[in-house]
Formats: C-alpha cells, structure tokens, sequence
C-alpha cells in the first residue's frame, strides 16, 4: 500500500494539500481497455479460484509443518538488514530445502502481511524470510522513512546472498515473492539476479507508476508535478541545514481516507492505521527525497528478462490496481500465469483468510512445482 494521493492542488512550502476519488481500471494502452477480468487475460490465467468470499475458515493440509520462527540480520550495500526467518520442522527430510524471500508493500514491516505470508508458505515446507527494508523497520539507514527503489531491489538480492549461505537452504532452489510496491520492485530484482528461479507476487503496485499516475491510474498528472516540486524544495532546505518536511501517508481518520483514495484508500487505512494490523515501525511518512527517486524509476521495464523462468502473479478481482498486474504480466517473455482471486480488494490479499488461504495454496504450489518438492508431513 502507497500513500493515499491527490488529483490536483497546489504545493505549499514543500507540501502537498489533496482531495482525490477513484475509478476501478484505466486504459492500458491507447484504445485497450482492462476489465475486472478480460476474457483474454482470464484464458491465460486459467480459471478463477472458486472458493466464496465468505469461507474465511483456515485451510489445513498434511503439508503443513510445524515452524520456528527466529530474528536474523543480514547486509544491504553496507546498510544491516533485521529479518524474520520461518523454518518448517522437517525432522528426518535429508537434505537442505527450497527457500523464499518475502518482500512487504511500501509502508509495511516484516511483522505484518508479508510475515504472514512467509509463515504460510513454511508451512508448507519451505524456508522463509522476511524483512524490512533499509530505511524502515528495524533495519538500519538514514535518514528513516527513505524509500528508495534502487535500494530495495538491492534489498531483495541481499537478502538472496544470506539465504545462499545457510546450510538449511539450497542454493539453486530459492524463489521471491513481492507482495504491493515489493511486487514491482521483485521483477528487476529477479531480472538481474538469476539466483531467483522463479517469482511470485501479490497485488503487485509499480511504485512509481502509483504515485505518478495513481492507484487507479487516473490522477492528474499536476499532483505529481506538484509533489517533484515540494521534493525539490526540501532538497534545497536540506542543504541549508533546514528543517526538513516529510511527505505524510495517511489521513487521520477513515472518512478522510475514504474522501482521497475512495474504498481503497479506506482499505489501506484500515489495515495500517487500526487495530487490524497496525504496527509501531510501520511507516508513517516518507521523506520528500524518495519522490524524486521513485520518479525515474519502472518496475516493468525489466521484467521480459525474468524468462525463461516462471511468474505467477496473484491479484484480487476488486483490486484498483490490478491494471499494473496486467501490464507486467502482459511484458513477461517466459511461463507466467495471472491469477485471479474472487471478490478481492488490493488490500483484502494482505490478511483477509478467505482469500489468503486460495492466495497461499496458488503460491504453494507454484514454488513447490518450480523450486523442487517439498517435505511432505
């Protein structure tokens, strides 16, 4: 989830004043619409899963496998990186074990969506690690609240790099899963990196294409312009030694949120900002020199290098974002499937079970067919 941003008003000593509604898709190209789920796109998805959207039971298999969780730092271009690493109990499977990077969405942590997902898939046999990013979290960098894009991809190979040097892992059978803005950056990471033999993603967000052009793809384009202003500003106050403005990333209530960003908005404040899944280093602001950065970065512009190995991209039927899914997927030169979860939002894929559950199950099998088998319980 990115911040809630606006359509069109004036900058004001470095910030930024909103009001913004939201419409579900944009054209993806010049006289190319995208649907809730074009039949074209739904062929080469393959059906969509057909569990209700109100079977919110947990689901259990005889894959799962009991899982230790323990806290791990590893280095990022000089910078240590805190993680959680989930390793299933495979008492008496000979031999180290496929393994997958987690990466969380733009303003989350580890303890949040993208460890939840990393337990799940350890259940199912694989190690797991999620972490937070530099800048963020409890990981190390100044300044705090920097999201940088080129550092978060180099965020995603350090974390390959440790995992290669465990000897509980395999080094040629480790995956990444991107879940949000790490769903965009994952795809160069895995473009550069031919360690990561196969990719998956959540409700994957092109960070860049989001707060240019808007979770929906409709926002004026002044909005941008005007935020490349206030981070050009505090570029100039940071040199005069200036006290520095941050770019907020939340409303303070859900009617606010619901009036900028529409039931997306309201979705992403709900999960960050209550009780649901609030967390204390989740962030609360970026600084105005991550806009500039974000600026001149695309996830997408790499992704035909990925083939020819494989990429599933998980995305909710409901999603305002799911255009950007499209469009990478749409790039893609090797085995790749979009895959369509029923009745789901963005932000319903973060935590909401009834469509976690089918979420996990697709992955699972996806990493488990691409990475090699794993222990059966």
């Amino acid at each position: 989830m990115c911040p809630i941003l606006p359509r069109a008003l004036p900058v004001v000593r470095g910030q930024v004043s909103s009001r913004a509604g939201t419409r579900l898709f944009r054209p993806l190209r010049p006289g190319r619409m995208v649907g809730k789920c074009p039949a074209r796109i739904r062929a080469a998805a393959g059906p969509p899963n057909g569990r209700g959207p109100t079977d919110n039971a947990r689901r259990t298999t005889n894959t799962e496998h009991p899982v230790a969780k323990t806290t791990v730092t590893f280095d990022s271009a000089g910078i240590p990186l805190a993680g959680h690493l989930y390793v299933p109990d495979t008492a008496g499977v000979p031999g180290p074990l496929p393994a997958i990077v987690v990466g969380h969405p733009g303003t989350g942590v580890k303890e949040q969506t993208a460890g939840h997902y990393a337990r799940r898939l350890a259940e199912r046999g694989f190690v797991t690690l999620a972490f937070d990013a530099a800048h963020q979290g409890e990981s190390g960098g100044e300044p705090r609240g920097l999201e940088d894009p080129a550092q978060r991809v180099e965020d995603l190979k350090a974390a390959v790099s440790y995992l290669t040097t465990r000897g509980d892992v395999d080094p040629e059978r480790i995956g990444a899963l991107g879940i949000c803005a790490s769903g965009g950056y994952v795809l160069p990471a895995a473009a550069g990196d031919r360690r990561i033999k196969a990719v998956g993603t959540v409700s994957a967000v092109d960070v860049s294409r989001q707060f240019r052009l808007g979770a929906d793809g409709t926002q004026d384009a002044a909005v941008f312009q005007g935020m490349l202003e206030a981070a050009a500003a505090a570029r100039t106050a940071e040199a005069r030694g200036e006290t520095l403005p941050v770019l907020t990333l939340f409303p303070d209530t859900a009617d606010q949120a619901r009036a900028l960003g529409g039931e997306h908005g309201v979705d992403g404040f709900d999960y960050y900002r209550t009780p649901r899944a609030r967390h204390p280093r989740a962030a609360d602001f970026f600084t105005w020199s991550s806009v500039d950065r974000i600026a001149a970065f695309d996830a997408f512009t790499a992704v035909p290098l990925i083939g020819p190995r494989p990429l599933l991209m998980v995305v909710g039927s409901r999603a305002v974002t799911a255009w950007m899914s499209v469009d990478a997927f749409q790039r893609a030169t090797g085995p790749k499937e979009l895959h369509w979860i029923e009745g789901a939002g963005h932000v319903d894929l973060y935590d909401q079970e009834r469509y976690v559950d089918p979420a996990v199950e697709k992955l699972a099998g996806f990493f488990t067919r691409n990475l090699g088998p794993v222990a059966v319980g």
